[in-house]
Order: C-alpha cells, then structure tokens, then sequence
C-alpha cells in the first residue's frame, strides 16, 4: 500500500493542507504562482504551512516547493485575495499602532488604538494574531502578509519576545500581548502566513506611509 502523503498549497485558489492529491491538484490549476509542496506526514505539513512560503524556504534552503508560476521571480505577483497588516511606531519605544487591510482593494478592516512606550515589533506581532482572530470570528480563510520576519517568528513561537520592560505607560499594551500569546495557544492558525516581499512588490498595502 502506498504511503499517505500530504500536500500544503501556500499560494492557490485555496490555501490549506490537502491529504488528496486530486483535491489539491483543483486548489492550483490555473493559479499563477501557486506555491505548494508534498510531506510525507501530517505534521510536517503542518508546521511548514504555519511557517508560510518564505520563512519554510530560508530554513529549508536545500528544499525546493514546487510552482507553476510562468514568469520571473521579480514578475511575480502577491496573492489578491489575501490580508495585508503593518504596524507604526513613533519612537523605539513610542507611540505605536497596526492595522489590516485586504491587498486587492486596500479596504482597512481594522486599525488598533495608539498605544504608549511600545515597539513595532509588538505592534507587527500583534497585527497578526489580530488578522487571525478577526478570521476566525467572521469565518473568512485568507493568507496574511507581514514584512515582519521577526513578528513571524514569534507567532510561530507562540510568545511575543520583546525585551521592552512593562511600566505604567504600557500596561495596557501588555495585557493585549498576554491575550494575543493565550489566543495563539488556545487556537489552531489555519491560514498561511506570508512574507510580503518589499523589494519586488514595493511597501505593504498595509504600510502607514510614514518613513
């Protein structure tokens, strides 16, 4: 009997994990730039999609996911159908806020307060773990991109890194992060999240246009 295999699409018709090869083969065809690769298990396929695309290729630099995209890499173009979040910080630490947007129409579907004496590192951590919630409330199922490897990598950790000191000014802004840590182990991320690639694609369609 052959092995199970599974298939993870980051980039597709429809994002997710695929244990039938004909199912997955539907979630790609006719998709330029489909990104999507086979694991010989569950788990593997699990954590690579979680990772997304680009944080799975750099630490799987031998590896290669196969695509069906016809042209160039500086051709090639971010998924439309998808969330877009970006954070703004006045200051290191500072002012900061973050918001969401969907990337094919630029519509903001939620913006945080400004918070005191924060990061934006917090706040690109943050606008993640709020695009997935806000999914998972609204039942919705798009790939988000962050240009933030370093809030990537803490989402797959599970724990916002920071080594900013809580104080008086930013209480508040700790207490969300302890919420955020406790939605990422309380729940399971079904969407991919994605590396917005800055130096072909230009600013993030979330970016606050402040540099």
């Amino acid at each position: 009997m052959a092995k199970k295999k599974y298939y993870v699409v980051w980039q597709g018709h429809e994002p997710g994990i695929y244990d039938d090869w004909d199912i997955c083969k539907k979630a790609i065809e006719g998709f330029s730039g489909a990104r999507y690769k086979g694991f010989p298990n569950r788990e593997s396929a699990e954590q690579a999609f979680h990772m997304g695309y680009e944080a799975f290729m750099e630490a799987n630099p031998v590896v290669k996911a196969t695509t069906n995209a016809k042209s160039s890499g500086l051709e090639e173009k971010p998924v439309g159908e998808a969330i877009a979040v970006d954070a703004a910080c006045s200051g290191n630490p500072g002012k900061m806020e973050y918001r969401g947007v969907f990337v094919e129409t630029g519509t903001e579907i939620f913006k945080s307060p400004v918070f005191e004496n924060g990061t934006n590192n917090i706040g690109e951590f943050l606008a993640i773990v709020h695009a997935l919630s806000f999914q998972q409330k609204h039942g919705l199922h798009y790939p988000i991109y962050s240009d933030s490897v370093n809030a990537q990598l803490w989402i797959r950790q599970k724990k916002c890194k920071t080594k900013l000191q809580i104080n008086a000014k930013n209480a508040k802004l700790f207490e969300v992060i302890q919420r955020a840590e406790k939605w990422l182990n309380d729940n399971v991320i079904e969407v991919p999240i994605m590396k917005w690639r800055t130096e072909i694609w230009g600013e993030i369609p979330a970016d606050f246009g402040r540099k």
